[in-house]
């Protein structure tokens, strides 16, 4: 994963920019990559490595490579060996590929808005897609696509663009595919619906489907097919970190618990009384546990509970599923794919597009679009914008 491909090498790579690149997923989505390269772990949680996606074009792990925007100044080994300590990534891991984080980390950059800083939207986008594509350049890489991994913000007010959406605009300038790992604005601010369309990337968010609401995409078809009448279904989520900080913010969980209530709201027909508590909980740092209840009526009105409890570790059931987007978004632009992914909805709590709720038909959908990327029949054959020279475009994004 060197960011300094020989010649020989060069137009064969796949660039990762991660928004948050200094987080416990990003540092965990470019540790567990190197570590899979190495051949030191099994490809456990990543879909795109599984019977039904081969064949389909994907680039290989060994191809990507990393870089990223932050506000914090932790170096990744650092981070690592922090995530390490806590039981997130495994002892002796951060030492092992200790020369693929330091090289992902050179690649950071610094991001914004920061406290106090005075430059205004055309500049932020502006230098924000500078250092895509200058990464791009760098790193050889034919394509890049930039993920948002960053601590959720709260919807936005008024007309300016919040961070996720200045980085979202300077994605688009780059002439990079998208993806919206975050419940945070990104592309859905409406001044970016124009920018977006005429682009003519792919783009995929939003909200990653990692724990309760993956459960609740299963659990909920299952009461409609079974014809179970649900009365009621709350939920409490308890974690720590960075996310449990941000979530501490009521305006930052109320944009997470959107797509929680949605997904209920679709599988079940109908909302349902229940809401959904997030509690910031230091002293689990990385770890979080989701439990549901749910009040159902069965045959004769009989009343019954269903309850359940997930604990995982955020950042271990979110790595897999951004590298397995990366390589799905890569593959549609090489493929010439444009606009949202809907087919992509099996990640995300809050799909752009059209399609189903329901995991297992979310899956089916899934499988169906890796048969398109499998397509011999490439329409890309030239590099990535981003790796030669960025579309022209407006302040916010569109083309001129």
């Amino acid at each position: 994963m060197s960011a300094s491909p020989s010649a020989s090498s060069r137009g064969s790579r796949t660039g990762v920019w991660l928004i948050g690149a200094r987080g416990s997923v990003a540092t965990t989505v470019v540790a567990g990559c190197a570590a899979m390269t190495a051949g030191l772990h099994p490809p456990t949680g990543m879909v795109t490595e599984t019977p039904d996606f081969t064949g389909t074009g994907l680039p290989a792990l060994s191809s990507l490579v990393f870089g990223g925007h932050d506000t914090v100044d932790c170096p990744l080994p650092k981070r690592a060996e922090a995530l390490a300590a806590g039981g997130v990534l495994p002892h002796g891991l951060p030492a092992a590929v200790g020369a693929e984080l330091a090289t992902a980390d050179r690649e950071i950059r610094p991001g914004g808005p920061l406290p106090g800083d005075t430059r205004d939207e055309e500049t932020l986008i502006a230098a924000f897609a500078a250092d895509i594509t200058d990464f791009a350049r760098r790193s050889g890489a034919e394509r890049t696509v930039v993920v948002n991994v960053a601590s959720t913000e709260p919807a936005p007010t008024g007309d300016a663009l919040p961070a996720s959406s200045l980085y979202a605009a300077a994605a688009l300038r780059a002439g990079c595919p998208y993806v919206n790992f975050t419940p945070s604005t990104g592309l859905h601010h409406p001044a970016l619906s124009a920018p977006a369309a005429a682009s003519g990337l792919p783009h995929a968010g939003r909200d990653g489907k990692t724990g309760q609401t993956l459960l609740r995409s299963v659990l909920g078809p299952m009461f409609t097919q079974r014809a179970l009448a649900v009365r009621a279904w709350s939920g409490t989520n308890l974690l720590g970190g960075g996310d449990g900080a941000a979530l501490a913010d009521p305006a930052a969980a109320a944009a997470k618990n959107a797509g929680k209530e949605r997904v209920l709201a679709d599988t079940l027909g109908a909302p349902v009384e229940g809401e959904v508590h997030i509690d910031d909980v230091p002293a689990l740092g990385d770890w979080k546990t989701a439990w549901d209840h749910i009040a159902f009526d069965g045959f004769l009105g009989a009343r019954m509970i269903l309850q359940t409890t997930w604990q995982g570790c955020d950042s271990a059931l979110a790595a897999p599923l951004v590298l397995d987007l990366a390589r799905l978004v890569a593959r549609a632009h090489q493929k010439g794919l444009t606009g949202p992914l809907g087919e992509l909805g099996f990640y995300f709590k809050d799909p752009v597009g059209d399609g189903p709720s329901s995991l297992a038909e979310q899956y089916t959908v899934l499988k169906r679009f890796a048969g398109r990327l499998a397509d011999d029949a490439d329409t890309d054959p030239a590099p990535d914008a981003a790796a030669e020279a960025a579309p022209a475009v407006d302040e916010r994004g569109a083309r001129r």
